[in-house]
């Protein structure tokens, strides 16, 4: 066999990146309740519960699956292409200039040693699709919603991309592509991503919960805590 042969059938290596609170300093969610709440889509009441459904997630006390289901009834009937159009203003006007100066770094290394480079997010396309293309992320999984003839039919499709989902939805990237999982890198804030962290070869706890920052401590694992941009960039 060749040194060209064996060069191409050469296990790859991946850089995978949770989205919130690891590429960006803030809850895409929480961004999106008051992207709403500025258009007058929502009032303050809705405000407040989205906050509070926040709080109960990183409490780790939150069905995330039942909270997802119920909140992608709100969409049904609607046209896929415009949420993906008003996806795109929210995204560019509140999302991206939240992006950590640190976690750019750490995505242009891996790119630069050839690392195939992906988000892997419970957030959904219309959020993920266009903050990867905004960093020049080839890759993304996210948590899928059922669409039939243009539009949402409000049922999410399982498995979500969120704890073992993500396993799930990352297992068959790999394999497509060739990706050796012990020798690839997998950042994140939470500990609901303990699952992942145990599976790759560099696991890195970024700005991590009080949970992850425990287990990472335990497990000698990196600990990265990176600066959010400064506000005026956020303006």
């Amino acid at each position: 066999m060749s040194a060209s042969t064996r060069k191409r059938t050469a296990p790859r290596i991946g850089a995978f990146f949770d989205m919130d609170k690891t590429l960006i300093s803030e809850n895409s969610g929480s961004l999106y309740m008051k992207y709403r709440y500025e258009r007058g889509e929502v009032d303050g009441w809705d405000l407040a519960r989205g906050l509070f459904d926040y709080l109960r997630y990183k409490a780790g006390i939150l069905d995330i699956r039942a909270f997802t289901q119920h909140a992608m009834l709100e969409f049904r009937g609607q046209s896929e292409r415009k949420l993906l159009r008003e996806a795109r203003d929210f995204v560019e006007r509140m999302v991206v200039p939240t992006v950590y100066p640190e976690a750019i770094e750490a995505l242009r290394w891996h790119q630069k040693h050839g690392h195939i480079v992906a988000i892997v997010s419970g957030a959904t396309k219309f959020v993920v699709r266009p903050v990867a293309e905004a960093l020049s992320i080839k890759h993304y999984l996210y948590t899928r919603l059922e669409v039939e003839h243009g539009r949402f039919t409000g049922r999410v499709i399982d498995p979500l991309c969120f704890e073992e989902g993500k396993i799930y939805w990352l297992q068959q990237f790999i394999d497509e592509r060739g990706i050796d999982l012990a020798k690839s890198w997998f950042y994140t804030d939470s500990v609901t991503d303990l699952p992942l962290l145990d599976l790759v070869g560099h696991p890195v706890a970024v700005n991590p919960d009080p949970f992850l920052f425990r287990a990472a401590r335990r497990r000698h694992w990196p600990v990265k805590f990176y600066e959010p941009p400064p506000r005026t960039a956020r303006a």
